[in-house]
């Protein structure tokens, strides 16, 4: 299968400092892709490159001809005394008629707020707006920048349920990118650990176990962190990646024992 980003022996400089290195990153179709790594270990940059807004210092980005892409950024500030509705918003930069602003809202759980202002939404709100805004490029592949900072636990899990929930309604590609592990790894199909350059790559499973892994969010945050894990026993409808998922109403929590 062709995928829809490709990354060959990526690396980014800023100056003088080398803020990625020897990067390869592959997307397919279909597929749930989730970059962890600490502040500073370059996932922002890496999503840049991949959508051509950072140049490689070595290395190359091959996306796929004619690739819609889908965008929800880390943040967006809205000025709190700026007039604008959420129905305006949606039209911006390009106006979309009314019945495809309204299905983009039920599609993300916030149908009715088309009059709402921006500045007056929920944080969890606000979130699924800029989704909704993403989703009306029909894009093959979404490429979420930490969208769930500042929301809390309950908010967070429900935002990456409704990400599952997309991808299978669908079929694009989720690129997401977080500092969070323990409700982003259980949707991922893959989980990609990054400072610097990629520690380990693998199923939430495998990645989780390995030293490179633990190094960074194991051993030295006093087990702080805690893996949650989402299990499947069925396969998605057809076109979909087929996953190890179990019951959406049975939740494990497994918990570091670093």
């Amino acid at each position: 299968m062709t995928p829809l980003i490709a990354a060959r022996g990526l690396s980014i400089r800023h100056g003088e400092t080398t803020v990625l290195a020897h990067v390869d990153f592959t997307i397919h179709p279909g597929e749930i892709v989730t970059v962890v790594g600490p502040n500073g270990s370059g996932k922002s940059t890496l999503i840049r490159a991949l959508i051509g807004l950072e140049p490689a210092a070595e290395g190359r980005v091959d996306r796929a001809s004619g690739l819609r892409i889908g965008y929800v950024p880390q943040k967006l500030h809205i000025d709190a005394s700026l007039p604008m509705t959420v129905r305006r918003f949606l039209s911006l930069p390009k106006r979309v008629s009314d019945r495809a602003a309204r299905a983009a809202l039920a599609r993300t759980g916030v149908e009715g707020l088309e009059m709402r202002q921006l500045a007056r939404l929920s944080g969890g709100q606000f979130q699924r707006v800029l989704l909704a805004r993403a989703l009306l490029a029909e894009p093959q592949i979404l490429i979420l920048d930490e969208p769930t900072q500042g929301l809390d636990q309950p908010a967070t899990a429900a935002f990456y349920h409704l990400i599952e929930e997309v991808r299978a309604q669908t079929d694009c590609a989720v690129l997401l990118v977080s500092h969070d592990l323990h409700v982003v790894m259980s949707a991922s199909d893959r989980v990609i650990c990054l400072n610097g350059h990629v520690c380990c790559e693998g199923t939430p499973k495998v990645v989780s176990a390995a030293p490179e892994y633990r190094a960074l969010f194991g051993h030295g945050t006093g087990g702080a962190f805690a893996l949650y894990r989402h299990e499947h026993d069925h396969d998605h409808e057809a076109g979909a990646c087929a996953h190890d998922h179990g019951d959406h109403d049975h939740h494990e929590h497994h918990h570091d024992p670093a």
